[in-house]
């Protein structure tokens, strides 16, 4: 007898085709000039914290239309390496682009609209780093190539005024991730609102694969939501 599938299990699958999307937006051409080596968080087994899976939003608490899961350790490690644009391994130039390693983690929540197939991210990971080190980095970094088995994506990044929230310190950020082979449905936009409190720093998401506008309220209120759990431990 076959079983139909659950809402959790759909869930799932959508969440990992939208990663292997992700994943296969990296396809283009070689790089040229002397790239370096990625050695962030995309290239390293991170370290699991327990604690920090407990401060993610609960399902519930995802704007609606955006039916949400927690990602199992694995696909979150490829999440957080799709949100950066940087696959594990990557060439990555400029080298001083390489995204930091955190400490701890990332735990990620996806929530998916199955007609669009964006999506809403929540990621939290430890860090030793104040949130100015890395809007400096980004500041330096406005276009980036990655390049992984010959080839490349180009990722350029554009900084917003952060929210004024409830935060050690808050960045925005608008972000394109694009295929050099030009293929059709590779391109990905991110629209990003980054805050910190304490070690803890909070990453919420909308990304898409269309050049519609992205859901500035839903972001907002995710990201709100994600700040005041985290601030409430």
């Amino acid at each position: 007898m076959i079983v139909p599938d659950s809402p959790c299990r759909k869930s799932v699958r959508a969440v990992a085709l939208v990663v292997l999307g992700c994943l296969l937006a990296a396809c283009g051409t070689t790089i040229s000039g002397q790239p370096v080596a990625s050695r962030g968080p995309a290239a390293t087994t991170p370290y699991v914290d327990g604690g920090l899976a407990r401060l993610l939003p609960d399902s519930s608490q995802f704007p609606s239309g955006y039916p949400a899961v927690v990602l199992p350790n694995d696909i979150a490690s490829q999440a957080a390496s799709d949100l950066d644009g940087i696959l594990p391994g990557a060439q990555v130039e400029p080298g001083a682009c390489i995204p930091l390693a955190p400490t701890a983690g990332p735990v990620v929540s996806v929530g998916t609209d199955d007609d669009t197939r964006a999506t809403l991210t929540v990621e939290l990971v430890r860090t030793d780093q104040p949130l100015s080190k890395l809007r400096d980095q980004l500041q330096r970094c406005g276009t980036v190539r990655a390049g992984l088995g010959g080839t490349t994506a180009t990722i350029t990044t554009e900084l917003d005024p952060p929210p004024p929230l409830d935060a050690d310190d808050t960045l925005a950020l608008r972000r394109t991730v694009s295929s050099e082979s030009g293929g059709a449905g590779l391109t990905r936009k991110m629209q990003s609102l980054v805050g910190q409190i304490g070690d803890v720093r909070i990453n919420v998401t909308y990304m898409s694969y269309s050049d519609g506008r992205a859901d500035a309220e839903a972001l907002d209120s995710l990201f709100t939501t994600a700040l005041s759990k985290v601030r409430k431990g």
